[in-house]
């Protein structure tokens, strides 16, 4: 019984894993066609969004770069959701040991996605 829970889990978070891929692929694929059919980035020269708030209110306007950048951070952010989502399975599975490193893994993505620079 504890080789099926195990395969389980696996089951899950390789599922997780595809969702996010599949997520992105489509976002991106939507900013591609954006851009076919527009012709533009929808920014003027060199300016392109660079923090989360302009890429949101590029996609509210309909700018295929910032729909392209938006999909971009799907794919980034899939392997932390994956992380996060294992903390709850192994809670379920009351597996506090592993709780305890995912927990640390987490912290450290989430740390290092703060701390780090856009120039």
């Amino acid at each position: 019984m504890e080789k099926r829970k195990q395969r389980d889990i696996e089951t899950m978070i390789s599922l997780s894993l595809k969702i996010g891929v599949l997520c992105s692929a489509a976002i991106i694929a939507a900013g591609f066609l954006l851009f076919l059919f527009t012709g533009r980035s929808g920014y003027a020269g060199g300016a392109f969004p660079t923090d989360p708030l302009s890429i949101l209110q590029g996609i509210a306007a309909f700018k295929s770069y910032a729909v392209i950048l938006s999909g971009l951070f799907v794919l980034i952010l899939t392997p932390v959701f994956r992380v996060g989502f294992s903390i709850f399975l192994f809670l379920k599975e009351k597996d506090h040991a592993f709780v305890k490193i995912t927990a640390l893994v987490f912290a450290i993505l989430i740390v290092s996605f703060l701390l780090g620079a856009v120039e």
